[in-house]
């Protein structure tokens, strides 16, 4: 692929609340303008705190075949189906965060390179998993920030949510900017060439590093307040707006 006359070479696309819409659909128009960038050499990454099994199918939807961030940057995908970095979580923090959710009685998941387990469904034993993300969700506000302080007590974990009622956490240093950073040095292009949109704490790392750092319209409001820039909601082709408005120009 020739080398696209364009300021920017990447779009890095968080999906949930972003790429996504709340029937956890990519429309038409977002479809049609994605197309669009992809036949102008514009790069497109997937950028999610999904596992890569959870990603895959939107990617294979847009016809993808570029390098993919998942689960907040603990993989690095050269290709859809080809893993450049894998960053672990330590087993005994893993055990920590476990002994926290059960303490607050609050529900939590976490994936592993395998699968996903739950409060429903935890293995007898973590040694023989390799974990990659840990995540609480609590609505009660008071719970959250107990388990937040636990959390940083513990040391060594990067703290990010994909939503307000929400913690997601991944090893210390580890994020969707990261992730996107080794993605740049696998195209041979730099942070500065980059589009980065989402909506929550987890793109915030991501849309202060990049050369233009879009929120959602549905975006947090810390995340609002860090972006260049803010979009219409996922509801309403953000993406297709970022496309359109600020790449393909």
């Amino acid at each position: 692929m020739g080398e696209n006359q364009y300021k920017y070479k990447l779009l890095a696309l968080d999906m949930d609340g972003t790429l996504l819409n709340d029937n956890h659909e990519i429309t038409l128009d977002t479809m049609n303008w994605i197309n669009k960038a992809i036949q102008e050499g514009i790069h497109i990454c997937l950028s999610t705190g999904r596992a890569a099994m959870h990603a895959l199918p939107y990617g294979q939807q847009l016809g993808l075949d570029t390098p993919m961030v998942t689960v907040n940057g603990g993989e690095v995908w050269k290709s859809p189906h080809e893993l450049w970095r894998r960053y672990l979580l330590d087993r005994e923090l893993v055990r920590k965060m476990h002994q926290i959710a059960v303490d607050t009685d609050s529900w939590f998941w976490a994936y592993t390179t395998e699968e996903l387990y739950n409060r429903d469904r935890w293995p007898d034993t973590l040694d023989t998993q390799e974990w990659l993300k840990f995540g609480y969700n609590t609505e009660n506000d008071e719970i959250r920030q107990q388990i937040l302080l636990k959390l940083q007590d513990l040391g060594g974990l990067e703290i990010s949510n994909s939503s307000l009622t929400n913690l997601e956490i991944n090893p210390a240093g580890i994020s969707k900017a990261s992730g996107i950073a080794e993605v740049c040095g696998l195209l041979g292009i730099t942070m500065e060439q980059v589009v980065a949109v989402g909506d929550s704490l987890n793109d915030l790392a991501v849309i202060q590093a990049a050369g233009l750092g879009v929120a959602m319209g549905n975006a947090q409001d810390i995340v609002k307040k860090a972006a260049d820039l803010v979009v219409a909601s996922n509801n309403d082709d953000g993406i297709a707006e970022v496309i359109r408005d600020y790449i393909l120009v």
